[in-house]
This record gives C-alpha cells, structure tokens and sequence, in this order.
C-alpha cells in the first residue's frame, strides 16, 4: 500500500511527475488531480495540456490555485496527486500573500486529507545563485517549503533524469 504522505522532488522535466502518476495508478486506487497551475500564455497551455494527454481520462481534476482546502473533502479511498507545490508557491508571491500564513493554513488542510496523497515539487536550490532579488526570494522560499513538506512526509523521492531516488521511508 502506497504511504499515506508522499513528496516527490525533482529539478524541470526529471520525470518527477511521470513518476508521481505512476505511483498514484500503481495504487490501484481511484484517482483525483489537483492543479494548481494558472495558465498565464501560451507555453504554460501547452505544458498543462500535455500534462493532460499523459494522465488520460482516469483521473477526477480539481483546480487549486490559492487554497488547498479541497484536500479536506478527498475520498478516503483514493489517491490524491497535487501537481505541484511550486506552482501553488508561485501563486502565493504573485498574489503578494503571506507565504507563510497561507502555507499554515494548507498544510492543517494536507494534515487533514482523508487520502493518500502524493506531492510533487521542484528543487530549484541546485543551480546558480539567480541575478534578481525575486528569483533569490522565490528559490529559498521554495526551499523552505521543500524541507517542511519532507519533514510531514512519510516518503520522500527524489527525481532525477527519470530515475528515482529514496530519500526517505520505503515503497511498499
């Protein structure tokens, strides 16, 4: 049986969220997507769309851009992927909200969910120091929010070039 809280990490296009699906259908539970990108152009339509072709139709989607409090209303016997906690931290800044505040807020709702539920995020900690002060703000902040989720996280799973690494807990 798959742990009850999962964080899957991994840096852009590591096939941390092919992995993350995968881990969810390998369940063989009922299966629920929460999105919290925004399509803000064109390349972003284009990536979520495609995110869409490679999931199918199995999957109920719900989007959450701002709350996770959706997390709270999960069927206990399926699996819930959250796709992704960086695009929910993305919000947060461009919306000029307490990251913090709202983080309290949607782990007490991640706490709550009656799921199993898979995470995924992006270590974005592993490149150059960025030139902005914004980028630099957003690459601690995601950090941050990296190490709280993996301290709450019963495995944790690091992607990379597709190839997984157990970072912490076991697979079943």
């Amino acid at each position: 049986m798959l742990p009850k809280r999962v964080l899957v990490l991994g840096g852009a296009s590591s096939g941390k969220s092919a992995y993350a699906e995968n881990l969810c259908v390998s369940s063989g539970l009922t299966r629920a997507y929460i999105a919290t990108a925004q399509i803000w152009d064109d390349e972003m339509k284009t990536k979520v769309d495609r995110h869409k072709d490679m999931r199918g139709n199995d999957w109920t989607t719900f989007e959450a851009h701002s709350s996770l409090e959706i997390l709270r209303d999960m069927d206990p016997d399926c699996v819930v992927l959250l796709d992704c906690l960086t695009m929910w931290l993305n919000n947060q800044m461009m919306a000029d909200r307490d990251i913090w505040a709202a983080w309290d807020s949607d782990a007490d709702h991640i706490a709550a969910c009656p799921a199993r539920l898979v995470m995924v995020s992006n270590d974005v900690g592993q490149g150059i120091v960025p030139d902005n002060a914004l980028a630099r703000q957003f690459r601690d902040a995601q950090g941050k929010l990296n190490q709280r989720v993996a301290a709450q996280s019963d495995l944790v799973v690091n992607v990379i070039a597709g190839l997984p690494q157990i970072l912490k807990g076991q697979l079943p």
